[in-house]
């Protein structure tokens, strides 16, 4: 089994209370579990019914089919950012959306960290490399964003970088939209006990432990620097232009399920079925930094 971190047992202040989480313990402490999926004022008391989840994601689905033979016929490209914090959601959201597309002309991006050659280019430059070509969805698994969140907390970019990324990533995004690129942002967002929750499940999973990184574990004790850097993103690079869509991701069904919809509901595509589609629930999906906890 992957090693998960040297010092595995953390001390957190969670509102105020000291509460130790030692992430090896086979035994989720009730603290969590109790609060997970409530936490961050989740407006439900549970999960949506598989079944319903199944049958509505069937026909989601069906029409993100459609938006790709729309996307053959007239050359539209689309692109959408998937970020939020570790554990969140966005590779089961992706996964979700690309599941049935033609992966000819549907491609997930998820790029390592910078090779030597690529830190001492423009920082946009390897991801506009990436960009759809003609008739193209691309998804993105993280994204230029990364420097308004996980680089300043970490401390692998400098102060100015940081500030320089929030000046510049506007008039970036203008020129991506102008160049009739249909742009989407996503913000999955979750409560503190929910990401311990899931931590912990990744870590006792031996499918799973994979996706927990010593670089999880460190940013434990950093909730509040991310917070802050969320909240600061969310303002400063919310545009007109290249929206945030705010999808609160407690219930993993629910927040896949709605954000298909965002997409689908945005989209002027042909053969397009409202009634398939559904009406995006306002408890989940919001706008900007006001959406968030």
């Amino acid at each position: 089994m992957a090693e998960v971190a040297e010092n595995r047992s953390v001390e957190l202040d969670i509102k105020g209370k000291k509460r130790v989480f030692d992430i090896d313990d086979p035994v989720l402490p009730d603290w969590i579990e109790e609060k997970a999926f409530g936490s961050d004022d989740y407006p439900y008391d549970k999960k949506l019914d598989n079944k319903e989840y199944e049958k509505t994601l069937k026909l989601l689905q069906i029409e993100l089919v459609k938006v790709q033979f729309w996307q053959q016929k007239t050359g539209k490209r689309i692109m959408a950012v998937f970020e939020g914090r570790d554990a969140a959601g966005k590779g089961g959201a992706i996964h979700a959306t690309m599941s049935y597309m033609n992966p000819r002309s549907a491609r997930i991006v998820a790029l390592t960290k910078p090779t030597e050659t690529e830190r001492g280019q423009w920082y946009f430059q390897r991801y506009v490399a990436t960009f759809p070509t003609s008739g193209e969805f691309v998804l993105f698994d993280r994204s230029w964003y990364n420097r308004a969140g996980v680089e300043p907390v970490m401390g692998f970019c400098t102060p100015e970088q940081y500030e320089r990324f929030l000046k510049e990533t506007p008039r970036f995004e203008k020129m991506i939209v102008s160049d009739d690129i249909h742009l989407f942002k996503f913000w999955l967002n979750i409560g503190r006990e929910m990401q311990l929750k899931r931590f912990h499940d990744r870590r006792h999973d031996p499918l799973k432990v994979w996706k927990l990184s010593p670089m999880d574990i460190a940013a434990l004790n950093k909730w509040d620097d991310y917070t802050e850097k969320r909240d600061r993103m969310l303002k400063e690079t919310h545009s007109d232009h290249a929206p945030w869509t705010v999808i609160r991701a407690n219930d993993k069904r629910r927040a896949r399920i709605n954000l298909i919809r965002h997409i689908l509901k945005t989209l002027d595509y042909d053969g397009k079925d409202k009634k398939a589609i559904g009406e995006i629930d306002d408890k989940i999906v919001g706008t900007g930094v006001g959406f968030v906890k």
